[in-house]
Formats: structure tokens, sequence, C-alpha cells
């Protein structure tokens, strides 16, 4: 039996790493983040419906969608945010489990779903354990603003903006604490991945 694990943590948390880490010990990761940016290239059926309800002003010389452009409208706009959300959303869902499908027909012993949002969206049944990447606030803090070169107040409210990582932790089957080095970070994923019975195929 394949085991789906959903990976979620907070903005520079460490997610990335452990995604990493998890790609490079053989097991495939399906990035929402990733997919999100694939579902709304140029031609695609997501990338129809945002020009036909926001116009094609919202595009780049090139066809492309201007980001920016299109952040400035749905950011200052709940009922915007919400319609696009409402095309992208489905849409990723839809990509992320046809290739969740083809890992479990493959006989995976195990596929992590790469999911920002995963309690947010409410997609905790989508997979079998939720593993959390976590960090003191104020190594969170101190990360984001050297990573994005932002304010106090900006990394603030970029983490503010999320659902408090105490609050993930508690609601995940397992945590990986990503304050320390990075060696002590495989360490605990390689003892989750053991817990979980994921190790039998797996290089070490």
């Amino acid at each position: 039996m394949t085991v789906v694990i959903g990976l979620t943590g907070g903005i520079a948390s460490g997610k990335s790493t452990v995604s990493t880490m998890l790609e490079e010990i053989g097991i495939p990761v399906i990035d929402a983040d990733k997919i999100a940016k694939e579902v709304v290239e140029v031609g695609q059926e997501a990338y129809i419906k945002i020009v036909a309800t926001f116009g094609e002003e919202i595009l780049l010389p090139n066809g492309e969608l201007d980001r920016l452009k299109l952040g400035a409208i749905i950011f200052n706009d709940a009922e915007k945010r919400k319609i696009l959300n409402n095309i992208v959303h489905p849409a990723v869902r839809e990509c992320m489990n046809e290739r969740k499908n083809r890992y479990l027909q493959a006989g995976e012993e195990a596929v992590v779903l790469d999911i920002p949002l995963l309690f947010e969206g409410n997609l905790t049944n989508i997979v079998d354990k939720v593993l959390v990447v976590y960090v003191d606030e104020e190594v969170q803090l101190d990360r984001l603003m050297k990573r994005n070169d932002f304010t106090k107040e900006e990394a603030l409210a970029r983490i503010h903006s999320q659902m408090p990582l105490k609050e993930k932790v508690s609601r995940s089957d397992e945590a990986i604490n990503n304050n320390g080095s990075l060696e002590e970070t495989k360490k605990t994923l390689m003892v989750i991945l053991g817990k979980w019975g994921i190790m039998k195929k797996v290089k070490k």
C-alpha cells in the first residue's frame, strides 16, 4: 500500500528543504506550487478561463499572465480573489490527483503531496499522513527578512496571514523541528519515515 504524505509548513519554515531531501532519497514529490504555475500556462483551460474572466489587460505582450497585475487586482478584492481561486484550485487538485494515481499504480512505497495550504484548503482528506516542517517564530522572522529582503513589518504581515505554525504542528501526524542544522532535520525525517514503514526500498 502506497502511503500518501501531505507535506506542509509555513513561509520560510524550510518545507522546500525537506521536499528536496525526500526527492534525494527516492520518494516522488508532487509540488502544488509548481503545478499552480503549469495550469495557468498559455492555452491551458484555467488560463483561458482567467482571461475570459479578468480580460486581456492582465496579459503580458507575449500572451502570458501578468502575475503582478493580476496579483494587484485580487489582493485588493476578496471577491475577485475567490473567483480566481475557484478557477485555479480545482485545476491544481485534478492535476495532483492524476499524478498521485500514476505513482499509486506504479506501486511506489510513498508519494508526497507538497501543499503549502494543506490545512487552509481543507485537503487533509486526500492524504494518509500529514508532515509539518516548523521553526520558532523568531527564526522564521529572521530567515524571511534575510531571504526576501523584507522589513520586520513586511515579514510579520506575511507570517500572520497564514495559519500559525503551532496550530499546524498540533494538527499534524508528525512534525520536523527545522531550527537546527540540515543534518538534524534529515535525521528527524528518516526517523519519521521509518516509523511510517517507508524505508524498505528507499536508499539511505
